[in-house]
């Protein structure tokens, strides 16, 4: 930190680092919120648009398999070419397709139109977490920081249904898009002036192998539980879509493995405290994003709550969420990471 030149652009951007986690904490909130703000508006969706079961399920699902698909190369694109830049061609992509989403006149074109705010959404995601380990140097701060970001995640996916259901009680359907386009408004102008530019100084250039072959493993793997309802869990075509994404993932981890500058580093998962961590964080976001979604469907059809009383339903969980990932930060530090885990884990099943 001392060696910091006052003037220098960084040296501000660290003085000012707490308003540029605010800004990063709005840019993740928006596109974390758009996995689950669409779900109080299925009903409406079926009736105005004519949609079927299948078409509402991909209206919901596209954003999330183009964003899972693309989370990884996200992040490698923000390292090696600029992770500022990275967050606000994201968040121009994010809010030009949901104004195109708002207004779409088919099931077709929202589904479209919803995947393509996922390739927004995941040059946005990476890239925030990414400026904040750059710029919260100290590690205290630094997991304060982090905590406050997992809060604010946390809370948008309890919260998407709140906001969906407060758009469509007062507004039409499109508006759940059209809410995306003031906070990206918000973000860039804030984000411009406040965020400093980072990238990775020892990046080589994009591995697009190994770019292709994340995309087409994690993409046939969500792709593919998506539809095995459909299909049937043992059917030929589950167990294709299965065997793709396995034999596609095994090839990524080879090609990496050998690979002088890799998408990922896949040598990481050799230590079983990254490998674990890892899969505790995966776990978790399942359960959230599971959760939520159901949740909220159980609400709307089963006990017949109107969309605004099913998202504000909702709201103790995204309250629970917004106060306890700031302690748990602040408690790892203290008791060590593996206990706060393990704790929230068995709290969760």
């Amino acid at each position: 930190m001392s060696s910091m030149n006052t003037t220098s652009p960084q040296s501000i951007a660290y003085e000012r680092r707490w308003w540029v986690l605010a800004v990063l904490a709005i840019s993740v909130f928006l596109v974390v919120v758009d996995n689950l703000i669409v779900n109080v508006a299925l009903p409406t969706l079926q009736s105005e648009l004519n949609a079927t079961t299948t078409s509402l399920q991909w209206i919901v699902d596209s954003y999330a398999l183009v964003f899972a698909g693309l989370l990884l190369a996200g992040g490698g694109i923000g390292d090696r070419y600029g992770r500022k830049r990275t967050l606000q061609i994201g968040l121009v992509l994010f809010a030009a397709c949901s104004g195109m989403a708002a207004f779409a006149s088919t099931t077709n074109s929202l589904i479209f139109w919803r995947g393509a705010m996922g390739i927004g959404a995941a040059l946005v995601f990476p890239a925030t977490l990414a400026i904040i380990t750059n710029l919260f140097v100290d590690p205290i701060e630094r997991a304060k920081a982090i905590g406050l970001w997992s809060a604010v995640s946390g809370m948008a996916v309890a919260f998407g249904p709140v906001v969906g259901g407060f758009m469509l009680e007062h507004f039409w359907w499109g508006s759940v898009f059209l809410i995306n386009l003031p906070i990206v408004a918000i973000s860039l102008i804030a984000g411009a002036r406040l965020i400093p530019d980072s990238r990775n100084p020892d990046a080589h250039a994009l591995d697009k192998v190994g770019f292709l072959l994340s995309v087409i493993a994690i993409g046939s793997l969500v792709f593919t539980v998506i539809e095995s309802p459909h299909w049937g869990w043992g059917s030929q075509k589950s167990n294709l879509g299965f065997g793709i994404a396995v034999l596609t993932l095994i090839g990524f981890v080879l090609f990496e493995s050998k690979k002088e500058a890799p998408l990922l580093e896949v040598t990481f998962f050799k230590s079983a405290r990254f490998s674990a961590a890892t899969g505790s964080i995966g776990i978790a976001f399942f359960c959230l994003f599971g959760f939520t979604f159901l949740v909220t469907q159980y609400f709307q059809f089963v006990r017949g709550y109107d969309t605004l009383s099913a998202g504000v339903h909702t709201i103790p969980f995204a309250v629970g969420a917004g106060v306890t990932a700031p302690l748990a930060a602040r408690a790892a530090l203290k008791f060590g990471t593996k206990r706060i885990v393990a704790l929230g884990l068995f709290n969760m099943s």
